[in-house]
């Protein structure tokens, strides 16, 4: 008895023990998870600091190269080519002839028309000297009248459909693409594709300027152009079109006009880079980094950190210089702004700055 005394004090102790223990490792657990949980709460973020630069006001924008004259050549009148005068990449002029098309009925057809014209001509003339002595009435000479007009319309029209057996070419430039073969069948409707033509004597290089940088561009100002495959070289550009309404991303089309060199170097489709100078290169401006803005820059917020905390601040942005806004109001020099994180924050939110 006095044997099963003792072992149920021995189990109670150890089971006190056990007990203490435990208790002490869940306070243990719960002291590290009140640590874990005071720092989660602070959000890791990157800063930056307002601050007056000097920022250079010139701009470069890109763009790829476009022909100034582009032409997909259709059949205008249906029948056989007899003849290709014209080669992918031969250079031609405008109104040289590209190919004959076979035109032995419009030939036969046209003969037939001159000779009811030469016919209705001679009648017009003989039924005219009948009516000044009363041979024949004003009705009469009339209708012969009307017979000449109508054949000498169809007679213009014969010769302008022999004409259009020879297929000539309306731009000058290049042939970039041939689809027609001697032999080929081709015709009106549906029309068939004959020739491409493109002009890259001229360029057409468009590109796309935000608000703050076409309030300073003008049509007919110079700029200086530079093609991505040649480093070293550069061309002269004339600006020709300013678009009066922004597109989707409130970007605005600019067209500048690019005299190629001699040679034709640069080919449609090739990247180039305009640069738009400015005539006060140079200005002193408070601005802040374009990533401290919420969404863009249009959104016109920025987190600032006060006092450890996240305070979302409004301000009144101005000009984008690449990684720069100007700052109008809202924000003073040594102001500090939140560049990455901001996804993660709200305002009020406690945050931890990382370098």
């Amino acid at each position: 008895m006095k044997k099963k005394i003792i072992t149920a004090i021995v189990i109670i102790g150890i089971l006190i023990a056990i007990a203490f223990v435990l208790n002490n490792n869940k306070k243990e657990n719960q002291a590290k998870i009140d640590v874990v949980a005071e720092t989660n709460a602070s959000v890791a973020v990157k800063t930056d600091t307002i601050q007056t630069k000097k920022i250079d006001l010139d701009f470069m924008a890109n763009g790829s190269f476009e022909p100034i004259q582009e032409l997909n050549m259709s059949a205008e009148k249906s029948g056989k080519i007899i003849k290709v005068l014209a080669k992918e990449g031969d250079v031609v002029r405008v109104g040289q002839t590209l190919a004959i098309m076979r035109g032995d009925a419009i030939n036969v057809n046209a003969q037939a028309s001159e000779a009811a014209y030469l016919n209705a001509k001679t009648d017009y003339s003989r039924f005219e000297n009948a009516f000044k002595t009363g041979g024949v009435t004003k009705q009469q000479l009339d209708q012969a009248k009307v017979a000449l007009s109508n054949a000498d319309a169809s007679y213009r029209q014969a010769k302008i459909n022999i004409g259009d057996t020879y297929i000539k070419a309306p731009i000058s430039g290049v042939i970039n693409k041939r689809h027609i073969e001697p032999g080929s069948i081709v015709s009106a409707a549906p029309a068939t594709n004959l020739f491409e033509i493109v002009n890259v004597s001229k360029l057409k290089l468009t590109v796309n300027v935000n608000e703050s940088q076409v309030a300073s561009l003008k049509t007919g100002t110079k700029t200086t152009i530079s093609a991505s495959v040649f480093q070293d070289k550069s061309f002269d550009g004339i600006i020709t079109f300013i678009a009066a309404k922004a597109d989707g991303s409130l970007n605005f089309p600019v067209d500048i006009e690019v005299a190629n060199n001699a040679n034709n170097e640069i080919k449609a489709g090739m990247y180039g880079t305009a640069l738009f100078k400015s005539a006060q290169q140079v200005q002193t401006l408070k601005v802040a980094p374009r990533m401290a803005f919420v969404g863009s820059v249009s959104s016109n917020q920025v987190f600032t950190i006060v006092n450890g905390k996240a305070k979302l601040t409004t301000v009144t942005a101005g000009r984008i210089f690449g990684d720069n806004v100007e700052i109008l109001s809202g924000l003073e020099n040594g102001d500090i702004v939140i560049t990455t994180g901001q996804i993660n924050i709200q305002d009020g939110d406690k945050v931890e700055v990382i370098k």
